[in-house]
């Protein structure tokens, strides 16, 4: 998209950062994360951080950018900045659980990754856990929306909200029973 941008395109960049809420139908891995601590699957967490945004602000974001934003420029989309222990205590407290205690050490992973990639591949299915998102999560994913804020109008709600709405969608959709 920078290319076209360069060639002169009229092209606004939108980047989201991670969003969560209503509609995620397949769910996506941050969906997953959401279906798995509501329903007690996440007994254990490890040190890594995401920037979570309620995926309603994210397209009013992108309308925003449609309305106001620079060609040629990209905007970050995002909310909040919390760790993965934050983010699962918040939904498990919303879902009536407890929140998991256990860290792992990210090199407790890899076998375990290794392994979910191995049976993915024989079975033809999809890994829950896989090498690249253990070496993804050897960071903490924080982002800035500050360029958007002053350059779009663009605002945020709080992650609960992103929190509450997922699970509303996931329990009226049965992923989650109460």
């Amino acid at each position: 998209m920078r290319d076209f941008a360069k060639a002169g395109a009229h092209v606004v960049i939108v980047n989201p950062s991670t969003p969560i809420g209503p509609g995620d139908v397949k769910p996506t891995p941050t969906g997953r994360v959401v279906v798995d601590a509501a329903l007690g699957r996440m007994p254990a967490y490890v040190d890594t951080g995401l920037n979570i945004v309620h995926v309603d602000d994210v397209a009013a974001g992108h309308l925003q950018a449609l309305d106001r934003g620079r060609v040629g420029e990209r905007y970050i989309l995002g909310g909040d900045d919390m760790t993965l222990r934050e983010i699962l205590v918040h939904i498990s407290r919303l879902a009536g659980r407890k929140p998991p205690r256990i860290r792992l050490p990210h090199a407790a992973l890899l076998p375990l990754a290794l392994a979910s990639e191995t049976i993915a591949r024989i079975t033809g299915g999809s890994a829950r856990v896989t090498l690249e998102g253990v070496r993804m999560a050897r960071k903490h994913m924080y982002f800035s929306s500050e360029k958007a804020v002053r350059e779009l109008g663009y605002r945020w709600r709080p992650p609960d909200a992103a929190f509450q709405d997922a699970l509303a969608w996931f329990r009226e959709h049965g992923v989650v029973r109460p």
